[in-house]
């Protein structure tokens, strides 16, 4: 990780992800007063007063434990204190001094880097007075403040960008071969549309989108104030973003520490252990993206505790913010009408999809097992079943670095934009051997079509009669859209339009 890097410490439920949601002004971090909450890394970017510099969320220390959760979080916790410039150390007044507390000093005095102590939860002049015993634990540089209300972050992010290093801004290195044909084809298709007169055409059909977006979040019963959905035009795309989807111990973070080859996420035998979304910048190929581990996805029904609604909230939300979704399916349980519903939640929100089949080493095979399952596979997600699968396993290694090779292309296929001339030269020869159906004695004829510079995939076709025509016509044209272009992995939208 590049740039200066603070890390957050501190024994249990002291506050440190409601300072590092405050630090980052995201709510990035689940917050809850249980205990334990937060158990993998989570990084974020702050800016104070036109300096940048990345923070650390760290789950709760405890230095002596036989719980099997907070001996991991022991271990990222040395992970973050290794990766950071500046450890800015939390406790909470409201307790004072406790023993977890003494243990994490004892080992901050081991660093050799800068300490900063953080005395959280002073809300008042009575709890300003009882910080003061923090002075014991003996650290030049003591901050009293309060993570909800902001009271004194000031002066502690004044201090933090002191021990920045003074050099020349660090420019990001420019994707314009990465995006260019898109933001190409992107002003194209808006010039074409231009000089076709049709004023309200790009309007009524984001509206559309929204409304099957609005449809998607009604059938999951689940909102979180502030939610947003990705319906960015395409020329804002920066890194690929690849979520990490399925249900619970399916093997999503064990997957995401064999890609990045170091334990970024906490991996367990019981569901439910990852609950934050985890992004990772990684590079591959040649090309850096975005991973996103999230949380298991399992039926609402099944979500009991107000932490674990939170963790699927979150799941949904990297949904909506990534560009592929890499599905794990659990090869030895075989695909599920869970596993169904969350590939059909990613299609209708318009993402690439690449199905990994996890755990393939412990499936028995004969000769053909492969082709036979990724056969039942397509035939359980139809009607969009023009998806790639691979078979990997995420413990030995398997076939995963294949599975990141084929998102990166579904990514390439979900920006691709096709010329309005190449579309209607392949698509009108296609019409015109099978046309549309007749209507009460007409002629349905479709005049021409062009993609529209949305963030997937989307076509529209003008017709005479475009009321007439029927579900199984778009199929027809989606699979012949699909055999010219190569739109593997990929949901299209198809629009009728009158001309």
């Amino acid at each position: 990780m590049s740039g200066f890097t603070v890390a957050i410490v501190g024994r249990p439920n002291v506050g440190k992800s409601t300072l590092f949601n405050r630090l980052i002004e995201q709510r990035k971090a689940i917050v809850d007063n249980i205990s334990g909450v937060t158990r993998d890394r989570q990084y974020g970017v702050c800016e104070w007063n036109g300096r940048k510099f990345n923070v650390i969320d760290t789950g709760g220390f405890v230095a002596k434990t036989d719980d099997v959760f907070e001996k991991e979080i022991k271990k990222q916790v040395h992970i973050a204190l290794e990766e950071a410039n500046l450890i800015l150390f939390v406790c909470d007044t409201a307790t004072g001094i406790t023993g977890q507390d003494e243990d994490m000093t004892i080992l901050l005095r081991r660093s050799t880097k800068p300490v900063l102590l953080a005395v959280n939860k002073v809300d008042n002049s009575e709890r300003a007075l009882e910080a003061t015993e923090f002075y014991a634990l003996g650290f030049d540089q003591t901050f009293f403040i309060s993570s909800i209300s902001g009271s004194g972050t000031g002066d502690l992010l004044d201090e933090i960008t002191k021990h920045i290093p003074i050099q020349e801004e660090v420019i990001e290195e420019q994707r314009e071969d990465w995006n260019a044909m898109v933001e190409e084809g992107m002003r194209e298709g808006e010039e074409w549309l231009e000089g076709q007169n049709f004023d309200d055409l790009n309007e009524t059909l984001y509206e559309e989108e929204a409304d099957l977006i609005e449809e998607d979040w009604e059938i999951e019963e689940q909102e979180e104030e502030g939610a947003s959905y990705d319906k960015a035009p395409r020329a804002q795309i920066g890194l690929p973003k690849i979520a990490i989807i399925g249900q619970p111990n399916a093997g999503k973070s064990t997957l995401l520490n064999a890609l990045i080859g170091q334990e970024r996420t906490i991996v367990s035998n019981i569901p439910g252990t990852t609950r934050d979304s985890i992004h990772t910048q990684y590079k591959l190929f040649g090309k850096e993206f975005i991973l996103i581990d999230t949380a298991g996805l399992r039926k609402k029904k099944n979500v009991h505790e107000d932490l674990e609604f939170y963790s699927v909230i979150r799941a949904i939300k990297a949904m909506d913010e990534a560009d592929i979704c890499m599905m794990i399916i659990d090869a030895e349980k075989g695909i599920t009408a869970q596993d169904i519903s969350i590939f059909s939640l990613a299609a209708r929100k318009g993402k690439g999809i690449v199905i990994m089949m996890n755990k393939w080493d412990l499936v028995e095979k004969e000769t053909n097992t492969a082709r036979d399952y990724e056969a039942m596979i397509k035939q359980r997600i139809a009607p969009f079943n023009d998806v790639p699968v691979i078979f990997i396993s995420a413990t030995e290694k398997q076939r995963i670095f294949q599975g990141i090779e084929k998102a990166l292309q579904v990514f390439d296929a979900r920006n691709r934009r096709i010329k309005t001339s190449a579309l209607n030269d392949a698509m009108l020869k296609e019409i015109q051997y099978y046309p549309p159906p007749m209507s009460r004695g007409h002629a349905v004829k479709i005049k021409f079509a062009t993609q529209l510079p949305t963030a997937f995939p989307t076509f529209v076709f003008f017709a005479n009669h475009p009321d007439a025509i029927k579900d199984a016509y778009k199929k027809f044209l989606e699979n012949k859209i699909r055999s010219h272009f190569d739109f593997n992995g990929v949901p299209i939208r198809i629009f009728f339009r009158k001309k």
